[in-house]
């Protein structure tokens, strides 16, 4: 997958964006809670655990 848009521009975007979660950056999920939160998000050598509420900011499209 693979980020389709910029995040807005409160505080948590802003330090995923420093992080390098920008448009064209490859994400994928590496493992997720027994009862689905929190999920762990690897990208750019990073693995970050983010709750799904935050997680669904991030627009993702699938790559081929």
């Amino acid at each position: 997958m693979k980020v389709s848009t910029t995040l807005t521009n409160d505080a948590f975007g802003r330090r995923l964006m420093d992080l390098g979660l920008i448009p064209g950056t490859e994400v994928s999920v590496v493992r997720k809670a027994p009862f689905g939160d929190p999920i762990v998000v690897r990208f750019r050598g990073y693995q970050i655990g983010l709750r799904v509420s935050d997680a669904k900011r991030i627009s993702v499209e699938t790559v081929s």
